[in-house]
């Protein structure tokens, strides 16, 4: 099992590590989606607008969206599921909320649904409750993030215990 957690992590790593890319027409086509259109990226508009509500629901951009939490989710939607640059640090050292636009923007909703189906990864993220959810629920996600596109920059890599981060930091109590 940790095997396959490495792996799948070297994998997000190295797609993170590949992949840059910035979309300026998010908003043009989540108001599509929102509308009922179809949507410039091919994404079914139900299933985009779907996604739009659990994401939100979920609580994807507490983590995943700069500032969004302590700005009382007063975000631009373009700017939403980017990844953070707050880390978040415990026993399992350093973790970072990724940037699920560029994660997954080269992902079939196949590959999304494997991913999300066999996630176990480090605190906070709540993987088990992607395990949790229907698979109809994962692809309307799927589609959502999808449609909002690629942007922004990948989230700094996972730091192991004992490696001080260079980033502000969320500390668990115990820890020192």
């Amino acid at each position: 099992m940790k095997s396959k957690l490495w792996l799948g992590a070297a994998a997000v790593a190295a797609h993170f590590c590949v992949w840059q890319a910035f979309a300026s027409d998010a908003p043009t086509r989540i108001a599509a989606a929102v509308t009922g259109e179809s949507t410039v990226s091919g994404e079914p508009a139900g299933h985009v607008a779907r996604g739009r509500y659990l994401v939100q629901v979920a609580g994807c951009n507490d983590c995943h969206t700069p500032g969004y939490a302590g700005q009382a989710g007063k975000v631009p939607e373009q700017d939403w599921l980017t990844g953070d640059a707050l880390g978040w640090t415990g026993p399992w050292g350093t973790t970072y909320p990724i940037n699920l636009r560029l994660f997954v923007a080269d992902l079939t909703a196949g590959q999304w649904l494997t991913v999300t189906r066999n996630a176990v990864a480090r605190p906070p993220m709540p993987w088990f409750n992607l395990h949790a959810m229907s698979d109809e629920d994962l692809l309307a996600i799927y589609h959502y993030v999808r449609a909002l596109g690629p942007t922004g920059q990948p989230a700094p890599a996972y730091l192991p215990p004992g490696v001080a981060a260079a980033t502000p930091v969320v500390r668990f109590p115990g820890i020192e």
